[in-house]
């Protein structure tokens, strides 16, 4: 635990915390929300199973819990005496910004009470302080998009970021059992030659080299797959660089049986070796032809 890179993520209630733990997890960190400061050191001396696997910890930290403010300061410095990797990021926000979030999503603000959301707000601000100062990063979201902070917290990664891996998923499907609506991407492939109508492939699907070999080898086949792949190539470097933790890449024909399933398997063919995280799957393979 000692050596593990230990994030904590305080601030402002409506700042932002959770988003940034979600990105933490996504990079691979092990993560808790409302953590409660006194148990941290308890947690800390706990064997992490899979401690090899994981790039970091991570804990929220906030006026949520009602010891916070005594506990934290002590505890925090305690840690790092003990020369625990420990860095604090504080996240705030401008006041107008804070109300419009809390009217948005219509959540409770953890010191409104009796007195009301501005007030709330501005006796956390005050009540932080001692925290603020403590903390190594202090980070304003008032005018961040959630893919902005997503990019501000990835960059303070650093190497960590090679971490960070975009999941893909490449799915054949078939039009008349649906559109998945899971899709990022949904390509047609309604126009290549279809094997249903030959007696001798209607019972294959489009894992068999012969319904391969008919539906792609083909002057149609053979152009459009591989412009297809070229847009492939283009399109993922800038959907991590948005950045994207999944993408779903569906490919779509009639029945979902022949046509769909061989050009879905020629592009996870194409995307394994260069793409760790792809994955495929035949929605509707299973289904009678």
């Amino acid at each position: 635990m000692r050596n593990l890179k230990i994030q904590i993520i305080t601030g402002l209630s409506g700042s932002g915390k959770t988003t940034v733990l979600d990105i933490f997890e996504d990079a691979g960190f092990y993560c808790v929300d409302n953590m409660p400061a006194a148990l941290l050191p308890k947690f800390l001396e706990l064997p992490v199973k899979t401690a090899s696997d994981v790039a970091g910890l991570a804990f929220v930290m906030d006026m949520r819990e009602t010891d916070f403010l005594r506990s934290f300061p002590s505890v925090f410095r305690n840690l790092k005496k003990q020369r625990y990797n420990i860095e604090i990021l504080f996240l705030e926000a401008g006041e107008n910004i804070l109300i419009q979030r809390y009217s948005q999503t219509r959540r409770h603000h953890p010191l409104s009470g009796d007195k009301g959301l501005l007030q709330g707000i501005r006796m956390e601000r005050d009540l932080m302080k001692e925290i603020r100062a403590m903390a190594d990063r202090i980070i304003d979201t008032s005018g961040m998009t959630i893919h902005d902070l997503k990019a501000y917290i990835l960059k303070l990664m650093g190497n960590e970021t090679a971490k960070v891996q975009m999941n893909i998923h490449v799915m054949s499907f078939g039009y008349k059992y649906g559109i998945p609506h899971e899709a990022d991407i949904i390509i047609d492939v309604r126009f290549l030659p279809n094997p249903h109508f030959h007696d001798d492939m209607r019972p294959l699907d489009g894992t068999s080299e012969k319904v391969r070999r008919y539906v792609l080898e083909n002057e149609t086949g053979k152009s459009f797959l591989q412009k297809f792949l070229n847009l492939i190539d283009f399109l993922v470097p800038l959907y991590k660089n948005e950045p994207k933790a999944y993408l779903t890449l569906a490919i779509g024909c009639t029945g979902g049986r022949h046509r769909s399933v061989a050009v879905a398997t020629a592009v996870y063919e194409h995307m394994k070796n260069i793409e760790p995280g792809v994955k495929i799957s035949h929605r509707d393979i299973g289904h009678e032809a």
